[in-house]
């Protein structure tokens, strides 16, 4: 099968990555300390100490995560349809910095189960600019041969921040307490994520990029963007089949990372083990990323998809069984986070190539939804399970089926489409 978009031929292969890396390297870190994963790879270092402050239950805490679920369903488009009509680069700057001070706002947190409620809610609504909706347009702009790694790339930043954060914040609780850990951890994107941007993330075209981006072929590339209308995508049967598969796998991939900790501890490991093996979610959701993005641009996607989608209902399985040692652990751990690594780049390049970029942000900022849906409900009804019965075995076995059937899903989208420039 040729994978090979129509216009391949107006991309200089050789340059693509050294006109680009500045773009790549922006949106690496925005997206790594953005929205996306902050909130998801600390609640589950966070929520014991919550648990001891507040008496909150586990399945209460982790209410927050559908909280900004809702938030970014109704968040998330506006934000594609802002940047498709003002660009994504003033879209990202100013959301880095509300992102930042909405998620140092839970150290005020008082006990009121309400008030921690609705920072979550004011989080996903500010911070809904630091989702990959907005990073990954621009790189999708500039990349088109190598437009499955560049994309890879752009999103190692989710797996290098999980590899970091952890460890991270118990340190920060363990020395500090855990309103400075929510402190220190909020600062981040505003003095690491907000200055490499503003210097390095720029859309083609846009101004500020560098003069070989402004000449007229770039300008003409991205006038003409190809592709269909978020209407047209909405009469699609392929977005539905989209939107029903990414979240059937947010849900079965999203739900086991926040509760890892927990599972790990039920399973007989002690903290200095726990910290260690939670450790590994981020270095294979890097692998995931590398692996899945070189995979995606040489192989019909979404036959990279099923293979790398279905072997987390493994791990689920494994996990389901109770007590693991920690080479079995390990292997599961590695499993879920190459998986994690490789959803967000595979829903961008699916829009890319299935939907075009005529109107990416807006169809993009929509799907994003469902999959935010499944990853933001999936760790509650985790917890929910665990406060009920005190034993994750059923909710993974569930999970294992969930994967299999939704990577199944994706077999059926068929060849990519051409679209010819406007």
């Amino acid at each position: 099968m040729n994978n090979t978009p129509a216009n391949t031929a107006s991309v200089d292969e050789q340059h693509e990555f050294r006109r680009g890396w500045a773009v790549v390297l922006a949106a690496m870190v925005g997206i790594g300390m953005g929205l996306s994963p902050v909130p998801f790879y600390t609640i589950g270092m966070l929520a014991p100490e919550l648990h001891k402050e507040f008496g909150w239950e586990f399945g209460a805490i982790m209410g927050g995560l559908p909280i900004m679920t809702l938030g970014v369903l109704i968040a998330g488009p506006a934000v594609g349809l802002l940047s498709d009509r003002f660009g994504v680069r003033s879209v990202a700057l100013v959301s880095v910095v509300l992102f930042g001070l909405s998620f140092m706002a839970f150290a005020l947190g008082n006990g009121s189960i309400v008030m921690f409620y609705l920072t979550w809610a004011l989080m996903a609504v500010l911070g809904a600019g630091t989702l990959p909706i907005t990073w990954t347009r621009a790189v999708n702009n500039r990349f088109d041969t190598h437009k499955g790694l560049a994309l890879g790339f752009s999103l190692l930043g989710t797996g290098i921040f999980g590899f970091l954060v952890k460890p991270l914040t118990a340190w920060l609780i363990a020395d500090y307490g855990w309103r400075a850990a929510y402190c220190a951890v909020g600062a981040l994107p505003i003095l690491l994520a907000l200055p490499i941007a503003y210097f390095g993330f720029h859309d083609v075209g846009s101004a500020g990029a560098g003069r070989l981006e402004r000449n007229a072929a770039d300008a003409a590339r991205v006038a003409s963007a190809p592709g269909m209308t978020l209407a047209q995508a909405l009469r699609d049967w392929r977005f539905w089949l989209l939107a029903v598969s990414f979240t059937l796998i947010s849900f079965a991939v999203g739900g086991p990372i926040p509760n890892m900790e927990n599972i790990l501890k039920v399973a007989g490991f002690q903290r200095n083990d726990v910290v260690g093996l939670v450790a590994l979610i981020g270095l294979s959701v890097i692998a995931g990323r590398i692996v899945g993005g070189w995979l995606i641009d040489r192989f019909w996607a979404p036959a990279i998809a099923f293979v790398m989608l279905s072997l987390p209902a493994l791990a689920c399985w494994m996990m389901a069984g109770g007590a693991m040692s920690i080479d079995s652990a390990r292997f599961s751990i590695l499993l879920i986070g190459f998986a994690a690594g490789v959803e967000y780049d595979l829903m961008a390049f699916l829009v890319a190539r299935y939907f075009g970029m005529k109107n990416y942000g807006s169809i993009y900022g929509v799907l994003y939804g469902f999959f935010a849906l499944g990853a933001g409900i999936g760790p509650v009804v985790f917890g929910k399970v665990f406060d009920s019965t005190g034993s994750y075995r059923e909710i993974l076995l569930a999970s294992a089926v969930l994967l299999l059937l939704g990577a199944g899903m994706l077999l059926a989208m068929g060849p990519y489409r051409r679209f010819k420039p406007t």
